[in-house]
């Protein structure tokens, strides 16, 4: 809640000094409502592959700490 109302006050601050470039803006919220919209249908769509997923993300998070690792030896 609290983050909400600091990102709520300091938007429309932004919006009442004109520093707000309205074109832009909606572009970044059009672009929200559709990903959102998208997120959901494939939400759905994947949630029979629970288990597969939870696997492919398990080696995501291994590679990229064994990346991580590799990156800070090297130095």
């Amino acid at each position: 809640v609290s983050v909400t109302a600091f990102c709520f006050t300091t938007a429309l601050s932004y919006a009442l000094s004109g520093l707000v470039d309205w074109r832009l803006a909606g572009f970044f919220v059009l672009g929200g409502a559709l990903g959102g919209l998208g997120g959901i249908r494939l939400g759905r769509h994947l949630a029979g592959y629970k288990r597969a997923l939870s696997f492919t993300f398990a080696g995501i998070v291994v590679v990229v700490g064994i990346f991580v690792i590799a990156a800070g030896l090297g130095r």
